[in-house]
């Protein structure tokens, strides 16, 4: 056969694999590689092979060529059809070994293998050493050795920063902390044309830093965009409307408490992608802390339709239990979404409040303290154990963890919410104030009404420290942002009997017990209240003119 007709025939390979008509490539490309014998051939022919999912004849194929070891193309190829065998060990031993540098990089693999790569010239190609790393951490994930798999993640973006599955891998999984996170992104060797790329990856991590400096982070990469390309006013359009990013913004609502921002946001997105899963998993977020129990059973209704296999699926539907509080349901679609992927981390922390929330702290601890192990960059498993201790009054234990948490995420404002609650219930009165003005320091203005209990909180801590004024000041801050907490006046009517202001005491006893008729506190001091004003006589202030 002359040579004109094989690269026909290699040109029909090509193009069933791109018709996905991967029987007719693997036919096409079983008869090339028999005619020529070549290795590049005989990759086409495993490639059609992997992806027909024929994995093991695809393994045979490469295994059985000799170039197997010298070329890495091959070697990749194999390991990724034990990938698919879930082979884990072996598919280890087939990507060989490699060594770290004192920075955690690998040292360069040399790459002879380019000529068996069909692409085009001007294409530009993810480093193979990168996707080495990469699959290497996927099988050390696989094993439960998340150490061995977090090196191998941060060696494959390092590689190449291109290869954004492993900084996926590394943020979805929370595998590092916030400081991590921000240090490997400032470590990464962006090319000159990829300015928009550093700035897209600096707002997918972690966002809890000050209002102005995520929203800082956006217009950057929107600025970013239209210098790659100035001629090109679309393509700036395309990217500053581009769902990841919107989904990146909805997540930093979500974080800030701005949970209605936060839904429209999201369900705009979903009405343009319905089936964008990062954006789903936030919208569920949202729906759950605003109620909307409707919006969250038609969300679980059609992602078990669409995706059972899914554990997002599965959690949304315990989402929808534990929003209409029966709780034991929500356990139980919770558990089943940890079962079908134990590295999911919302499925773990809905487990774990569906026990709190019932009060059953042993397997609330349990479940906390499972995804604490194997999500050790989410601060979040360690603080609600904290919070679990706080419960059963172990203050000590409870600051530790707690701790723990402030130095895996230094700047979430409910951390110190928390260490305040610890300082204040341990009598640490100044120590609370200064927490709970910390927690206000890192809060987006202006406050939400989510944020109104670490305010009643912090004129508590006032009042217990005698400074009245600073305490009615924000009691009345508190009042702002909600006018049905009965906290609130019941602490503004105290603090004013306090100060002997009988009158302002008396109306705001009322209002709290307009709120809650049968509350014992406000019942008796008002009473005292009264007594109280009684004895004093009548106010020479009142003109009865």
């Amino acid at each position: 056969m002359r040579e004109e007709e094989i690269e026909k025939l290699r040109g029909v390979v090509r193009d069933c694999v791109s018709k996905h008509l991967y029987s007719s490539a693997i036919f096409f490309a079983d008869k090339v590689a028999a005619i020529t014998n070549d290795p590049a051939d005989i990759y086409m022919q495993a490639q059609a092979l992997f992806l027909g999912r024929h994995f093991r004849r695809a393994f045979h194929l490469l295994n059985a060529s000799k170039i197997v070891f010298r070329d890495l193309r091959f070697r990749y190829l194999a390991a990724k059809c034990l990938e698919e065998l879930k082979e884990w060990d072996q598919c280890l031993s087939m990507l060989g070994d490699e060594k770290f540098d004192e920075h955690g990089n690998v040292s360069d693999t040399k790459d002879n293998s380019a000529m068996y790569l069909d692409k085009d010239g001007e294409d530009r190609e993810i480093n193979i050493s990168s996707a080495i790393c990469f699959l290497r951490g996927k099988a050390y994930e696989a094993l439960e050795n998340r150490a061995q798999a977090r090196k191998w993640y941060k060696a494959a973006i390092k590689a190449d920063p291109l290869c954004y599955e492993a900084l996926e891998c590394l943020i979805e999984s929370h595998m590092l902390t916030c400081e991590e996170e921000t240090s490997l992104l400032s470590s990464l060797q962006f090319g000159p044309e990829d300015g928009w790329l550093s700035s897209f990856y600096s707002c997918l991590i972690k966002k809890y830093d000050k209002e102005n400096v995520v929203e800082a982070k956006f217009k950057e990469l929107e600025k970013e965009s239209s210098k790659s390309n100035p001629s090109s006013q679309s393509l700036m359009c395309t990217l500053k409307d581009n769902t990841d990013l919107l989904a990146c913004k909805a997540d930093y609502y979500h974080q800030c408490g701005e949970y209605q921002k936060c839904f429209e946001l999201t369900s705009t997105l979903l009405e343009k992608d319905p089936f964008h899963l990062k954006c789903t998993l936030v919208h569920l977020a949202a729906a759950m802390e605003l109620g909307h129990s409707n919006e969250l059973y038609l969300m679980a209704c059609n992602l078990v339709k669409d995706y059972p296999q899914k554990a997002l699926s599965w959690f949304a539907v315990g989402c929808y239990y534990y929003c209409i509080k029966k709780y034991d349901q929500s356990r139980r679609y919770f558990s089943k979404a940890t079962s079908l992927d134990g590295t999911f981390p919302p499925a773990w922390i809905g487990f774990g409040n569906a026990y709190a929330v019932r009060e059953e702290g042993d397997q609330a601890m349990s479940a906390y303290r499972t995804a604490a192990r194997l999500f050790p960059g989410c601060h979040l498993p360690t603080l609600y154990i904290g919070m679990e201790y706080m419960r059963t009054h172990s203050f000590k234990l409870s600051e530790q963890f707690i701790m723990q948490a402030k130095a895996i995420c230094p700047s979430d404002p409910l951390v110190y919410n928390e260490l305040g609650v610890v300082a204040y219930h341990m009598k640490e009165y100044n120590q609370a104030v200064s927490w709970f003005e910390k927690t206000l320091a890192l809060i987006p203005s202006p406050i939400s009404e989510m944020w109104e209990p670490t305010v009643i909180n912090l004129a508590h801590a006032y009042r217990k420290l005698k400074m009245f004024n600073e305490a009615i000041s924000f009691y009345e801050k508190a009042l702002t942002l909600s006018t049905k907490s009965l906290s609130t006046y019941a602490g503004l009517a105290y603090t004013y009997h306090l100060q002997d202001n009988f009158t302002a005491a008396i109306t705001y006893y009322h209002k709290a017990l307009w709120l809650k008729p049968d509350d014992p506190f406000c019942t008796e001091m008002l009473n005292v209240a009264l007594v109280d004003e009684c004895q004093r006589g009548i106010d020479p202030k009142i003109d009865f003119r």
